[in-house]
């Protein structure tokens, strides 16, 4: 019987690890990796303290920092269920099953598909989901990036770097996200940029080798050999289904990280928390641990 188990080791599982170490308290970390979407992102330029740092070199350090504590980390390993009863928590997972006093769920988004013809036939054959991983790959080749956000930006100034050319493809008006990263992207002569545009299928034959778009009423066939899907993302947390959630699915919480149900908090993009950052789910998750002591304390 742990007295806190985290779920997720990302920007708020990793701080609420830290907090929970320094608070003397009995847990362990569910995880099915490290960093989560930290490691996916390219330049970091707005985290405090770090004026210019990578995603992967950020998810680095927060791991040592953790790891500084001798944090017992359950990873790889994906969470299948989280029951409650009798105030016992029962965390279900693909390799184990444990019980704790209290649980925060840290466990963030996942990417959102497409859902055309040929998305499923091509992923990991020219589709990704992550530039970050991937972007290498297609050195001096043409590409596309489906998306207007700050991901589908991201990816964007990663592939100016490596590609030859970038479509970008945004089914909006006009591009969103922060505006500098949007002035970076506007300014490159190696993106051509399609608003009010939106994908159709992709094809090709072992690997991609187009994308089929419709613009203005018109179909516009794009040669590409690589596509990166930036379209957004959905909470990680259909393991749970006694919590309250939004029409988004993400976990409503107050303003201590308390969820619907007793003794279960939660931190981080999976919550209805306004903004989706690195540092925001990094706080979240240390006052999301305050309040789960503070409740053990109470129980105690």
């Amino acid at each position: 019987m742990y007295e806190l188990i985290i779920i997720g080791a990302g920007p708020g599982g990793i701080t609420s690890a830290v907090y929970a170490a320094r608070k003397g308290i009995n847990f362990i970390v569910i995880s099915q990796d490290v960093g989560g979407q930290t490691a996916w992102s390219g330049d970091v330029e707005n985290y405090t303290g770090y004026q210019f740092i990578t995603g992967p070199q950020l998810t680095q350090k927060f791991e040592e920092h953790m790891r500084q504590f001798n944090v017992e980390l359950k990873s790889p390993e994906s969470v299948k269920r989280v029951e409650n009863k009798a105030d016992v928590i029962s965390v279900a997972t693909d390799k184990d099953s444990y019980e704790t006093k209290s649980l925060i769920i840290a466990s963030g988004k996942q990417p959102r598909f497409l859902n055309v013809p040929g998305e499923e036939q091509f992923k990991n054959r020219g589709i990704s989901y992550c530039a970050t991983c991937d972007a290498p790959l297609f050195r001096e080749k043409n590409v596309a990036v489906i998306g207007g956000g700050n991901s589908a930006l991201d990816a964007t100034l990663q592939l100016i770097k490596i590609a030859e050319k970038i479509y970008l493809i945004n089914i909006n008006p006009q591009l969103g996200g922060d505006a500098i990263m949007r002035q970076k992207v506007e300014a490159s002569q190696k993106v051509q940029i399609f608003n009010l545009a939106k994908t159709k299928e992709i094809s090709g034959d072992k690997f991609v080798k187009a994308i089929k778009l419709e613009k203005d009423n018109k179909e516009i066939s794009l040669d590409v050999q690589g596509i990166f899907v930036e379209i957004g993302s959905i909470p990680s947390c259909n393991f749970i289904d006694f919590v309250e959630k939004n029409k988004y699915g993400e976990i409503i919480i107050d303003a201590q990280n308390q969820t619907s149900a007793e003794g279960i908090f939660a931190c981080g993009d999976v919550t209805n928390v306004l903004e989706k950052q690195i540092i925001i789910a990094a706080g979240e998750g240390a006052k999301a641990v305050l309040s789960a002591f503070r409740y053990l304390s109470q129980k105690k």
